[in-house]
């Protein structure tokens, strides 16, 4: 049994790195750069988005407010992939993993944004006034193509057992038998109770716990980050320097693996960014898709301040352990260990530890009550019978007991081989309906006409069968 694993283990890898080679790099990158120089640099228009955020329309139909909604995909974005994932590209790729991943989360806002606006385009309800969208619909009513769509949902729950679940857990029981001594197993079995005490209440219970834990944990784990920053505030230059120069060095740098620098710190970069950030994975639409809106290019400008959000965390995580690696080589080295990020917090006195040890926790459990919702989304347009719903549930608690006990490694392998299956059907419904979303924020955006309310977006576009 144990070469059985070792062998799949291996093969997983070598498949991971096939997939995540130039083609989809290219094809991936391609996209975010061709919708920001399509859109006029969306980007631009940050702070109309942050002012959308905390506006709020009850009259409008949908599920829930565009901020339960930005709280949602927030937390399954805000996770693990900004503590872990970046210090694990890090250790990988070498310092210049940071400056691909900041490239990937700053061009792929335009790509978030897209695919948000699609997402409630295509919109459909069920006979329950529920709204129900994401790449799924988008590809069915969008171009016709429901194999596709299926695609989608098929790579989409193998990617929420991944990406959602597995790293969420095993990076939760990590961190709890690093700082309390407490086995995994037992870790394990707390963390699916709770998980399976919240999902039971579906959204509205997920968006109630996020709306709550979201802002909170963000500015704790941030208020850690800054107080290191000052610490090592005489190599924060240095550190800057070291990040942009390996980001484009022909050889690893600075505890990068051995090979080519430049490809492996774009590999690993760009595929750690695209599972913080999730622009082009298609998985945050399918929550941005229930939001109460006027049209769809408010929500699109919404849920790309979530990429600029996590930019931001990814970019302070990565710039703490370089600095912190110049200021304590002996204490800090970046090699491959999921506990590279607590060696740098470690060195605030007393509270180090504690404090990362609650955010980890903090972005991880959010991120397993996020992903949950993506994944019955992703079966519902599927199988849409009360069964198949319960019977998901019982799975998904169960896989994160099994994430909290298994292997960091071969966790991570298999949550990027899934992320990057989801990006190709995504990415090209993207490309293929491009016309629709410059259309549409030409219609809203540049005309300054985006009060103005959609009715098709509003009452959505048909309705579904509901068991």
């Amino acid at each position: 049994m144990e070469e059985f694993a070792a062998a799949f283990a291996r093969y997983l890898k070598e498949a991971d790195a096939f997939l995540w080679g130039p083609p989809l790099l290219i094809l991936l990158l391609g996209t975010h750069l061709f919708y920001t120089f399509r859109l006029k640099f969306i980007q631009k228009h940050l702070l109309t988005a942050f002012r959308l955020v905390i506006q709020k329309d009850d009259s409008l139909s949908g599920n829930v407010a565009p901020f339960a909604a930005l709280a949602v995909a927030l937390a399954s974005t805000i996770g693990t992939g900004n503590v872990i994932g970046v210090a694990t590209a890090i250790a990988l790729g070498g310092p210049g993993a940071v400056f691909w991943c900041m490239v990937t989360g700053i061009f792929g806002m335009s790509t978030k944004y897209a695919e948000s606006l699609l997402a409630v385009k295509y919109r459909v309800r069920d006979r329950k006034a529920e709204v129900h969208g994401g790449p799924m619909y988008t590809i069915l009513m969008g171009l016709k193509w429901k194999w596709m769509a299926v695609a989608f949902c098929i790579v989409g729950s193998i990617a929420v057992l991944g990406t959602g679940n597995l790293v969420q857990s095993n990076a939760i029981a990590t961190i709890v038998q690093k700082t309390f001594n407490v086995p995994p197993v037992v870790t394990g079995l707390a963390v699916a109770v709770i998980v399976g005490l919240v999902i039971v209440g579906g959204l509205q219970s997920i968006a109630k716990v996020c709306t709550f834990l979201v802002p909170f944990m963000s500015f704790t784990y941030l208020a850690g980050c800054f107080i290191l920053l000052v610490m090592n505030f005489g190599f924060l230059d240095d550190a800057l320097v070291l990040i942009v120069k390996s980001a484009f060095s022909p050889k690893a740098a600075a505890g990068g693996a051995v090979g080519y620098g430049f490809m492996l710190a774009a590999r690993y970069g760009i595929a750690r960014g695209l599972f913080s950030n999730e622009a082009g994975m298609g998985s945050e639409p399918i929550v941005a898709a229930t939001a109460k809106t006027r049209n769809a290019v408010r929500q699109g400008l919404v849920s790309y301040t979530g990429t600029f959000c996590t930019i931001i965390i990814c970019f302070l995580t990565g710039l703490v352990i370089v600095s912190g690696y110049l200021a304590r080589p002996d204490h800090v080295k970046l090699v491959n260990d999921g506990l590279l990020t607590q060696s740098c917090f470690e060195q605030l006195p007393y509270v180090g530890k504690y404090l990362l040890s609650f955010a980890i926790f903090a972005f991880a459990i959010t991120t397993l009550f996020g992903w949950f919702y993506y994944g019955e989304q992703c079966l519902r347009f599927m199988i849409k019978t009360p069964k198949a719903m319960m019977a998901y549930k019982i799975v998904y608690t169960l896989v994160v007991y099994l994430g909290a006990v298994g292997s960091l490694s071969a966790v991570w392998d298999f949550a990027n081989f899934a992320n990057g299956l989801m990006v190709i059907p995504n990415v090209l419904s993207l490309l293929l309906l491009q016309k629709v979303v410059v259309s549409e924020t030409k219609k809203y955006l540049w005309s300054g006409k985006l009060d103005e309310q959609d009715p098709r977006c509003v009452r959505g576009n048909k309705v579904i069968t509901q068991e």
